[in-house]
Formats: C-alpha cells, sequence, structure tokens
C-alpha cells in the first residue's frame, strides 16, 4: 500500500460523503496503518500539487478537500463497491472516443474506463454491460472527448465477449483476498488495519472485474461470492474498530457501513 493511494481509501472509506478532513485525522489513520507524519504530510503535498486535494484552514485546524475530478472517482468506486446492481437488459454498450492521442493520457483514460466497468474489444473500442451511461458521459467530458455509442445485443458467443475482460487475472486475486483476515479481531486498530487493506484491494480489483451480469459470467467465477463475503466483513470489521474511529472528527456517516 502507497500513501497517496491509502489516502485515497481513507476517503472513499471513512470520509465520504464529505470531501475534507482535518490533517491530524489523516495523519492518525495513516500512522495505524504504519506511515509515518512526513510520509503522511509528503504524500498530501505532492497530491495537492497535482490538483488531486486543495489544502484548506478554518481557524486554526489544518483540512484537505478532494477536487471535484477526485471526489469523482471516489463517488464511482464507492457506487461499484456498493450499490445494489440492477437486472441487465441484455444489450451492450459500445464506446468509440475519437483519442485521447497522447499516449500516458491515453492509458489514464483506459484504467478509468475501466474503473466504471469497460473492457477493450480491441484498440480504441470499449465494450459494458450493464454499465453507468451518465458516468460514462462525465468521464468523456472529464477528458473533452467525443464519442459513439451505440447499444448492441448480439456480439457473438459469450466466450468471446469475455476476452474484452480480465477476468482470470481479477479470478486470481479473489483466491488470495480473505487468507489474511483473521477469525475474531477484539482490537480495534487491528480492526481498522484489516478493514481499510480489504477495501483499499477490493477497490483495485474494480480495475479487473467489471462485475459482468450473472449471465455473462465464466462458470465458476469467484467475483459474486467474494462481493457478498467482502460486505459481510465490512459489517462485523466496522463494528470492531467503531471505538477507534469514534475517536476521530469523522462525519457521523463514517460509524456505520453505508451501502452507497
Amino acid at each position: 500500500m502507497r500513501a497517496r493511494s491509502t489516502i485515497f481509501t481513507l476517503f472513499v472509506e471513512y470520509i465520504y460523503p464529505e470531501r475534507r478532513a482535518r490533517v491530524r485525522d489523516l495523519i492518525t489513520m495513516m500512522e495505524v496503518l504504519g506511515f509515518s507524519e512526513a510520509a503522511v504530510r509528503a504524500a498530501l503535498s505532492r497530491s495537492a500539487k497535482r490538483g488531486w486535494v486543495v489544502p484548506e484552514r478554518r481557524g486554526r485546524i489544518a483540512y484537505y478537500a478532494l477536487s471535484d475530478r477526485v471526489y469523482w472517482q471516489v463517488r464511482q468506486v464507492r457506487r461499484r463497491l456498493y450499490e445494489a446492481r440492477t437486472s441487465w437488459d441484455g444489450r451492450f454498450l459500445l464506446v468509440l472516443p475519437e483519442g485521447p492521442k497522447e499516449r500516458g493520457e491515453r492509458e489514464r483514460f483506459r484504467r478509468e474506463m475501466a474503473l466504471l466497468g469497460y473492457g477493450s474489444l480491441q484498440s480504441g473500442v470499449y465494450l459494458g454491460a450493464g454499465v453507468d451511461l451518465a458516468a460514462t458521459q462525465e468521464l468523456l467530458a472529464f477528458y473533452g472527448l467525443s464519442a459513439t455509442l451505440f447499444r448492441a445485443e448480439h456480439l457473438g458467443p459469450k466466450e468471446e465477449v469475455l476476452r474484452a475482460f480480465s477476468l482470470k487475472e481479477a479470478s486470481a486475486h479473489y483466491q488470495t483476498l480473505f487468507s489474511s483476515v483473521p477469525p475474531v479481531l477484539e482490537d480495534p486498530l487491528l480492526a481498522f488495519r484489516t478493514l481499510t487493506r480489504l477495501v483499499h484491494e477490493m477497490r483495485k480489483l474494480l480495475f479487473l472485474d467489471p462485475l459482468l451480469p450473472p449471465e455473462l459470467l465464466p462458470p465458476g467465477f469467484p467475483g459474486p461470492f467474494a462481493r457478498e463475503r467482502f460486505l459481510s466483513l465490512r459489517e462485523t470489521l466496522y463494528r470492531q474498530t467503531e471505538p477507534f474511529l469514534k475517536k476521530l472528527s469523522l462525519p457521523l456517516s463514517a460509524l456505520s457501513p453505508r451501502a452507497g
């Protein structure tokens, strides 16, 4: 776990729907996770220089607030992690964007499309099933891209469609996801570390697992079972870490595992 990525996980799990957090609270949580105060401050400073967070001060209290762009990313992660999936209408959404042309930006766009649940059929063509159209349009707007979007019902055999996604890699990660979770955690700090690392790994898996409708999943794919177990463990771990969370100046909503 890297410092900047871990701070993002803290915003996803404990601070949302608020977009700002006290610097002291972030340092306290990060220290429990094994990061020094200097490392946290350096990560926040670098994030501010990139425009990911904005420093604020209210009286004598220092805060960092998420930029609009990063807050949008937090919302997408929470939506895909915690919101119930709606039934699939049997149609795929294909997106053919005009760009990006620069290689680094193209890779960032590809990763964010994966975060929304898209796979790639071929270079520059994205395929999704049960994806959020509004979020797709918002992402295209962020990059200033025009695109052709259309829906299709028949794209060939299921095996061919599944090649657009990284399900084998996702499956391998799911197999080891819960191996380090102790059965009983009475120490609130250990529960906090366990919960944070579990959420951190699950949110990274969103780049590999598009959360396809059950009709499309290959036999034996562990994603749905893993998600159910994750949500159950999350609820238990929240209860166990609550004494620690109550000592921080977090929003009240951070003291219970909200669904969305």
